[in-house]
């Protein structure tokens, strides 16, 4: 009798381990980074490339969000122009209240420079390459877009109508293993 009570509880703990991986999966989309580190969005200390640097050692995607933390400094999204004189009189973002977090919406180049004169020019400054999205010409004759392996990670990435059934009829097969 107890060791049936303990095959079954295996079972359900079993269960909402996978069930909560796959929401996890599923729901896991974006990625906030913190721009430069420990150290935040200050003037560097040494290399003046610090912030390009540490840009183009990530991978940034749509809806990805970059975090400034930073004491008595401004963050702006320039023009690529307002970039290279480091100036800026109309920003397309600005933001001064030491904890500023921004969206990258679209793929492309986000050109940021920090607001407080003479800190751009000493390299506080970044270009952020976004990605393009990943979406393989679909077939002539298919209806629902084939779903296809990550390179990077080997998870299999799947079009979002197509997840929710899977969720669905896995846990109805697992429930049906539990009851047996």
């Amino acid at each position: 009798m107890a060791s049936d009570l303990f095959t079954g509880a295996c079972k359900v703990f079993l269960f909402l381990i996978i069930f909560s991986s796959i929401f996890q999966f599923y729901f896991v989309i974006s990625t906030e980074f913190l721009v430069g580190g420990e150290d935040g969005w200050t003037i560097p200390k040494k290399d003046s490339q610090m912030y390009i640097e540490w840009a183009s050692k990530n991978r940034f995607k749509v809806d990805d969000t970059v975090q400034f933390k930073y004491n008595k400094d401004s963050v702006l999204v320039v023009t690529e122009e307002e970039y290279q004189k480091c100036r800026s009189a109309h920003p397309l973002f600005f933001s001064n209240d030491g904890d500023s977090v921004f969206k990258l919406d679209r793929p492309g180049l986000f050109y940021f420079i920090s607001g407080v004169a003479g800190h751009c020019e000493r390299g506080q400054k970044m270009i952020i390459k976004v990605l393009e999205l990943e979406t393989p010409p679909p077939p002539a004759n298919a209806t629902t877009p084939p779903y296809h392996p990550n390179k990077e990670n080997g998870a299999i990435q799947m079009p979002p109508a197509i997840i929710p059934p899977i969720i669905v009829l896995f846990s109805l097969s697992f429930l049906a293993f539990l009851s047996a």
